[in-house]
Parts: C-alpha cells; sequence; structure tokens
C-alpha cells in the first residue's frame, strides 16, 4: 500500500498516462518500425492511407491502441499502448501478415515490384518507451528509502 508522501510524490514527478484494467493500473508503449521487403520504395500516398487503416483495425483486435504512426517510401513507424496480457509478438506478426495479404489483394500493382509473396521484411525493431525519462525512474526509486 502506498503512502500519502509516495503517492503525491509520484504524482508530481512521474506524470504517465495510465490506463486501467480490472486488476492492474498501467502504462505500455512501444515503437515498431519495419521495412518493406528489399526496401522497395511501394509506400505512395494511397497504399499508406489504407495500410494506416488496416492497423487501426488489427489494433483494434487486439486491444492496442494506436498512437501515432507514419510511413516513408519504405518503412513504417508505429506507436502504440498495449495491455499487459498483449503477446506483443502475436500482434506483430498478425500486423504484419494482415497488412500485406491485403495490400497485396487491393493493389496489385505491388506485386510486379516485390518477388514472391512477400510484402515485409521478415525483420523488425521495437522497443519499448516511456512517458519519463530513465533519470526520472532513477531518482524515484532513489527517493523510496526517503518517504
Amino acid at each position: 500500500m502506498f503512502d500519502f508522501k509516495s503517492v503525491l510524490w509520484y504524482n508530481i514527478h512521474m506524470k504517465y498516462n495510465v490506463d486501467k484494467g480490472s486488476h492492474a493500473v498501467y502504462s505500455i508503449q512501444f515503437h515498431y518500425v519495419c521495412c518493406v521487403k528489399y526496401r522497395k520504395e511501394v509506400l505512395t500516398e494511397a497504399v499508406s492511407d489504407r495500410l494506416k487503416s488496416i492497423n487501426h483495425d488489427i489494433a483494434e483486435n487486439f486491444g492496442v491502441k494506436i498512437i501515432e504512426q507514419e510511413t516513408s517510401k519504405d518503412h513504417i513507424h508505429i506507436l502504440f499502448a498495449s495491455r499487459p496480457q498483449t503477446q506483443v509478438s502475436k500482434f506483430i506478426n498478425s500486423m504484419k501478415s494482415v497488412s500485406a495479404r491485403r495490400i497485396r489483394n487491393e493493389f496489385p500493382e505491388i506485386r510486379e515490384r516485390l518477388w514472391e509473396d512477400a510484402f515485409w521484411s521478415r525483420s523488425y525493431f521495437i522497443a519499448s518507451t516511456g512517458q519519463v525519462t530513465l533519470e526520472t525512474l532513477k531518482e524515484y526509486v532513489q527517493s523510496q528509502d526517503k518517504l
């Protein structure tokens, strides 16, 4: 149980935007980047707009909130928030496979630019992100013995 001083310090210094579940209060965000196979520049404005819409649909099915997403001609960046029980690897794999299938079907001209049925590169980047700096977290942890 938090004492009043701890809760007050936390609210003043940490400033998290939190989500709530039935048994948890949490703040979990990720930065995800994925490249088109062979870095082919196929993400036109129309493809990009449709891709973002598809990603929102998939995220909704997983209970994930897309905070921001933007594409370049050959890759996409997505910032998203998830629940503690979300299996991030399953979400990413679903997003990659479903978006690839739908984009290839809706934009058949892309198939000519890519070999086989691949759309996304097999690899991707993902990092957890925070709403506060690592330094702020260190200060919070270090201050616990002083409260």
